[in-house]
């Protein structure tokens, strides 16, 4: 059985396992038990009242986070023509076509992000073996497949994060570094509960948030009231 580290016994120590805790309080304890070297991303987890067996009951979408996610993104465009010296000029790492297509098909995977123009999914369609598991495969419904491809780049930079429930009702989402203070976080926090919020499906009866907790990349996690979302949304 793995063995857990001393610093990470540390701070699980100091968080109470059968508490729930206020918003703020949890991020505090996640910020100040944060002890690795790097900067820790600081990760949510929203337990829903959904069954993702169910088709209506899925809960998937994305949004920009108004400060960033503190993470560097390469984003890769499939277009041609215009739209490609447009994503270019938006910043784009990587544009093209077939010959990406290719380069992808080797191995090449030096990339976070995907978007494509619509003209191009009979391409990038090919490519669903290798990105489809890596949760890259653009989707009209994530506005990764646009002729809008500026501002579809511009929000990829500008730190949108995408979130899809898990099989047992449960989303994972980043929602910044533990460097950007509890304020900034909050804020974060707060911008992706809503879009959460207004996504709920309607065939999901009763408490639609069941369980939410906090962790830092290498911390432990710190349960937060559900009952603080409300007081967080108005």
């Amino acid at each position: 059985m793995a063995r857990s580290g001393k610093k990470y016994a540390e701070a699980r120590n100091k968080v109470d396992p059968q508490k729930k805790y206020a918003l703020g309080d949890a991020l505090g304890l996640v910020i100040d038990n944060a002890f690795a070297k790097f900067d820790e991303s600081v990760d949510v987890a929203l337990r829903l009242g959904v069954d993702p067996r169910h088709a209506d009951q899925m809960v998937r979408g994305s949004v920009v986070l108004p400060h960033g996610t503190g993470k560097t993104t390469r984003v890769l465009v499939f277009a041609k023509g215009e739209k490609e010296k447009e994503a270019r000029e938006a910043g784009a790492d990587h544009v093209g076509a077939e010959d990406l297509a290719e380069k992808i098909q080797g191995g090449w995977l030096e990339f976070d992000k995907v978007i494509a123009t619509p003209d191009m999914m009979g391409t990038v369609g090919k490519l669903g073996k290798v990105l489809g598991p890596r949760g890259m495969m653009p989707n009209p419904k994530l506005g990764t497949v646009t002729f809008d491809v500026a501002r579809a780049v511009a929000d990829m930079k500008a730190g949108r994060v995408d979130f899809r429930v898990d099989k047992v009702g449960i989303v994972h989402c980043s929602v910044g570094k533990v460097s950007f203070g509890r304020d900034k976080i909050l804020d974060n926090f707060k911008v992706l509960l809503e879009m959460i919020m207004k996504l709920k499906p309607s065939g999901s009866k009763g408490t639609y948030v069941k369980g939410v907790a906090v962790s830092s990349t290498m911390g432990p996690g710190v349960r937060i009231d559900p009952s603080e979302v409300s007081s967080v949304l108005k």
